[in-house]
């Protein structure tokens, strides 16, 4: 409990922000509205009153302040709407339906998932590679950090055109865009692995004349185990972005990144908005998932979980 508090405090202030920011994003909005629609709103005057009196009670007690919280296009959506359209578009609708989350989230995840298996086991060999050939080492790993300089919203539309000019559509492409981002956390996390074992654990190796792939499979993967995981997790997260990433510029009609387009270009901000928490969400049960195989894994190899 006394781990969880700071991250609920966390939460909780990030949500009040949140609601307090609200009225000031959507007040001009609110206003415009009421004006339309010839409502007066919170009547001060005695003048006001009078014009008011007979008219029905929820109208005289309107407030310009509440009505920020329910408009049904805000620039801004409050809490509890992005949280009816989850529980809605969650809860309420088939989950074969287009118009449910799961179905779009289910679409993205499977991008993920095998963006994530192609990056991650491409990672774990070029990372074998860099630290057993000082070859690679001094010439791809330069490259393997130069590549992630390449802004990734400028990169995901040229690896959907081109690849769709060669026939090639649909999941592929966006697992590949998925990989990329995947592929460099776990480069990086599993070099810095592979590679943590003091000199003393080596020369022991030597001297029980220990040969490479002993030293590999005795020492060097098993010490590597808590940085792999770590960069697992950084990578998962990374792939599901690279996956609706993948999804903007295709036009795609399922997903969350499709979600997010519809959103936007029908003017339905709190569609946009449950969308990427359905996203935050996808991804934060991916992490704990990868989290619980790192502590099973580190309890049966004797060590605590990082």
């Amino acid at each position: 409990m006394k781990s969880a508090f700071p991250i609920l405090t966390v939460i909780a202030v990030i949500f009040a922000i949140w609601t307090a920011a609200v009225v000031p994003m959507n007040i001009h909005l609110t206003a415009d509205q009421a004006a339309r629609e010839d409502v007066v709103v919170a009547p001060e005057t005695p003048a006001e009153r009078k014009e008011l009196s007979g008219m029905s009670l929820a109208l005289r007690n309107t407030s310009i302040w509440g009505m920020t919280y329910s408009l049904e296009r805000p620039r801004l959506p409050s809490p509890h709407q992005v949280a009816a359209e989850l529980y809605k578009t969650v809860f309420t609708v088939a989950p074969t339906s287009r118009r449910s989350l799961i179905h779009h989230a289910w679409v993205t995840l499977s991008a993920t998932l095998l963006g994530f298996a192609i990056g991650s086991v491409a990672g774990i060999l070029l990372a074998v590679g860099i630290v057993y050939n000082r070859t690679m080492d001094k010439s791809v790993m330069p490259w393997a950090i130069t590549s992630q300089t390449i802004p990734i919203l400028a990169l995901a539309p040229m690896v959907i055109v081109m690849l769709g000019s060669i026939g090639i559509q649909g999941l592929l492409p966006k697992s590949i865009i998925s990989a990329y981002l995947s592929f460099f956390p776990v480069v990086v996390g599993m070099v810095k692995g592979l590679r943590s074992p003091d000199g003393m654990q080596l020369d022991l190796l030597k001297t029980y004349h220990a040969s490479g792939n002993q030293g590999f499979w005795k020492l060097r993967l098993p010490s590597s185990m808590p940085y792999l995981f770590a960069s697992l997790k950084i990578g998962i997260s990374a792939s599901l972005v690279g996956a609706i990433v993948g999804e903007l510029p295709t036009g795609a009609r399922a997903g969350f990144g499709a979600r997010m387009l519809v959103g936007d270009q029908y003017g339905q901000p709190i569609v946009t908005w449950a969308a990427l928490f359905g996203a935050a969400i996808t991804a934060a049960l991916l992490v704990a998932i990868l989290s619980f195989i790192e502590r099973r894994t580190l309890s049966r190899m004797g060590m605590g979980a990082a």
